[in-house]
């Protein structure tokens, strides 16, 4: 891997590379036409359905390449990871994989399901807050007092390179149907996802578009692009979408979205219940509102559409009850059916 002291942007290599160490142990997800939403907005639409990722979301591709890249010594240390969840119990996987051990550091405020996949999987949870900083800032006191290992969730080229090997296998599996020019949806929490997977994108498939989505409550991408720099917005505790509640966007993630996202919205909460509802009644996928947040700014018609587009469906950790809440909550006046 290239050094940020030389670049501060992954290359097409650098994601290639990371994509050949993860096909022994992880899931190549398929490209799922949507022929139920290709109706409702008259172009090709297709998912990439991370839900069925191991450890349950996107997070896997770049734990493990900067867990396989560290040298035995640093993982033999333990692994320490701040995370909402989802990057969690990937770290948890990966830590498992290599026999090691690690230490999620989880808000006060994750839901159950994502506490309890870190814990199969053998991590040590413990509790920080509700804020991004406070996770962070009690991982770094783990690293101090134990010499364990930071993993962190988004802001380093390895975890970059890793979530853009989604964005590869998007770019491939549009070249094999020929087709050069689409648009991507694709999520923004602190930004790992959206710079890995717009890099490859942009790199692979420069006629492509790359569309940023964020929760309406959380615009730290489109605040950070209004101000030309990212900048700390205020929390949001209570977003339903719980993995992209950061307040900052990360200053190398910033940087790749500068340089290949074309166009970033906004969704509100109130379309998140129909999308996980339309997923599951149509797609026969169960996504967590972090998920179907694309097919909701899909179908809201805040994106341009002039050919295939693709939504990045980025997980599906949520838990039996959360789910049927969920459900309950977007029956009423839905408008996916």
């Amino acid at each position: 891997m290239t050094t940020a002291a030389t670049t501060t942007i992954v290359s097409l290599e650098d994601i290639r590379r990371a994509a050949s160490a993860l096909r022994p142990v992880a899931v190549r997800t398929p490209l799922l036409r949507s022929f139920d939403l290709e109706a409702q907005v008259g172009v090709p639409v297709y998912l990439k359905p991370e839900m069925l990722q191991r450890a349950g979301a996107f997070k896997f591709r770049g734990a493990y390449t900067l867990i396989s890249r560290l040298t035995p010594d640093q993982r033999t240390r333990g692994l320490v990871a701040p995370s909402s969840g989802n990057h969690g119990q990937a770290v948890a996987l990966a830590a498992q994989i290599f026999a090691v051990q690690a230490t999620i550091v989880m808000p006060t405020t994750a839901p159950r399901a994502k506490v309890a996949g870190a814990e199969r999987l053998g991590a040590r949870v413990l509790f920080a807050g509700t804020t991004t900083s406070e996770r962070m800032d009690r991982a770094q006191e783990i690293v101090a007092d134990e010499g364990a290992t930071l993993v962190p969730p988004y802001d380093h080229l390895d975890i970059i390179a890793g979530q853009g090997t989604a964005g590869l296998e998007i770019a491939e599996d549009f070249a094999a149907l020929g087709v050069e020019a689409y648009t991507v949806l694709v999520q923004v929490g602190g930004g790992g996802l959206s710079a890995g997977v717009s890099a490859a994108v942009k790199l692979s498939s420069p006629a492509a578009r790359v569309v940023g989505v964020e929760p309406s409550g959380s615009p730290k991408l489109s605040t950070a692009r209004a101000a030309g720099e990212p900048v700390t917005i205020p929390p949001n505790p209570s977003g339903l979408a719980d993995g992209l509640l950061a307040v900052r966007v990360g200053n190398l993630t910033f940087e790749h979205h500068q340089a290949f996202v074309d166009d970033v919205v906004t969704v509100d909460d109130a379309a998140l219940p129909g999308a996980v509802r339309f997923l599951l009644d149509r797609q026969k996928l169960v996504a967590e509102p972090s998920g179907a947040i694309t097919i909701a700014a899909l179908t809201g018609g805040t994106v341009q559409l002039s050919g295939p587009v693709v939504c990045v469906l980025s997980g599906g950790n949520t838990e039996f009850d959360g789910l049927q809440a969920l459900l309950a909550e977007g029956s009423a006046g839905d408008t996916h059916a």
